[in-house]
This record gives C-alpha cells, structure tokens and sequence, in this order.
C-alpha cells in the first residue's frame, strides 16, 4: 500500500470481512500526497491504526487511502482485496453497495432528518431511523426538537451545528446495516464524552461488519489490536499501543503531546 498519512489516526477494526493492502501505488493523488509501498493484510477480529508524524499538516493522504476501498480513486500496481477478491473485479454498484460511507466534509440534504438518515436506506422503518439515531448519539438533540425526526433540514444542514451534522451523517451510514463502514474523520467536531459514547455504541451495532475509522485522537488508537505507525511513506513501527509506547520514539512523541502523563500511564497498564 503507498500512502502517506499526517498527523491522523487510522483505526481499523475488522469484523466479519478481511481487507488486505497489497503493494499499491493510486494512480491519482489529490492534496500533494507523497506515498511509497507498504504491504499488509487485515484479518477477522483484528483491529488496526496507522499513525504518521508530522504535527503541522493534516491532509497528506488518509482520506485517499480510504477511498481506495470503495474506488473513488483506482491504483494502477498492487492489489486491495475485499473477502480475497479483487476490488477491480467487483463492479462499482456491488461494491458500494457494501460499504456504508462517511465522508470527511459533512454532507445534509434539504429534507427532514427522518428522510436525511434514509438516503441510506429508502425503505428504513421508523424503527430502524430511531435506532440509527440513537446508536449515533443523535437522538437526544433529535427529541428536543418539537417536530423530532419530522423536524427540517435546510439544503447543507446549515441550521444544525457541525457535531449534528456529523451524528447524522453517521445514522445514515448506520441504517445501511452495511458489511463495511468507512468513518473519514467523521468524529471531529464531537466533543470528547459524545465521541466516546459513540464509538462504545458503535462497537456493539458494528461486531459483525468491519469498520473503518480516520481519527485525529490519539484516544481512539490506544485500544486497538495493532497500530501501524508511518514515517514518510514508511512503516515505522507495528504494535500494540503498549508495545508501541517502548518501542517507536514517533508514536511515543505523538501520543505525549495529546494526552496527560495519567492518561498515557492507564493506557500502558
């Protein structure tokens, strides 16, 4: 796999499908992104992050490798295998048909938030938005509003805050039931206690899929199965976030100027 990603957090956990990155060089690079070859598969049950070193800029290439999965970009040397298939031999409707997507940019369309969670799923029960909503820790503003789900939308979602937007975004993908979720930097503007809950939710409704999750938190790496660490385009270190705490001076350096010395000793023990 050739990419390079900045100052981000890339967490993987795998569910009920295996994806494997095999030597890939995308054809296309958008934002400058200076990748080199990395190779690695990612199995059943197993969850992964990849973390790379430069503080000073965030847009160098995590939202490309992403979109690598679903084949917004195509790579021209190496293979991405879904189930152990090809994803240039699947064709584009089937394969995004399994993926439940949330982009890095927000997106909310004029409506009402019932009819804005089911651009994911036209034919989603009540039952099934609710749900969605709640597992997304959207329910709660949703309920406050006087119309509830029934409530508008404007064209953007400019009448709702970001960290809305972003939990409805994510209820979308949700109500997809989908075998594989794609979270680009989709937490961001949630504040710390949301963004917990939602990933604690999201480990239960997920189990059986596998998921995806950019992340600038070094929080959310800490209780991953496997870190792998990037250094210009380079693994730098692969580890547990304990083993990775000893052994890679990158990691350790990132993960120091997030969190307080108490923090980075609960998660070592």
């Amino acid at each position: 796999m050739s990419i390079t990603l900045v100052a981000q957090v890339f967490l993987l956990p795998i569910g009920s499908m295996s994806i494997a990155y095999h030597f890939i060089t995308p054809t296309i690079w958008a934002r400058h992104c200076y990748c080199y070859h990395l190779n690695f598969s990612l199995s059943t049950n197993f969850s992964f992050s990849v973390y790379q070193n430069l503080p000073t800029f965030t847009t160098t290439g995590k939202s490309t490798l992403v979109s690598l999965i679903p084949r917004f970009y195509d790579i021209d040397s190496g293979h991405i295998l879904v189930d152990g298939v090809d994803v240039r031999e699947i064709s584009q409707e089937q394969l995004r048909a399994k993926i439940g997507f949330v982009p890095q940019k927000t997106i909310l369309f004029s409506g009402t938030i019932a009819d804005n969670i089911r651009y994911g799923k036209q034919d989603a029960s009540d039952e099934e938005v609710s749900h969605a909503a709640e597992v997304a820790q959207a329910a709660e503003f949703v309920s406050e509003k006087i119309d509830g789900f029934n409530s508008v939308i404007s064209q953007g979602g400019t009448n709702v805050s970001g960290g809305q937007k972003q939990r409805l975004s994510i209820a979308r993908a949700l109500v997809r039931k989908p075998e594989i979720y794609v979270f680009d930097d989709s937490f961001s503007a949630l504040d710390f206690k949301t963004d917990a809950r939602l990933r604690s939710a999201l480990k239960k409704e997920t189990h059986e899929s596998t998921v995806l999750i950019v992340s600038q938190r070094a929080s959310t790496v800490m209780n991953a199965d496997q870190i792998i660490v990037l250094e210009d385009g380079h693994i730098a270190g692969i580890g547990t976030h304990r083993a990775l705490m000893r052994t890679c001076e990158v990691y350790y350096e990132i993960v120091s100027s997030q969190l307080s010395g108490e923090e980075i000793a609960e998660g070592i023990v």
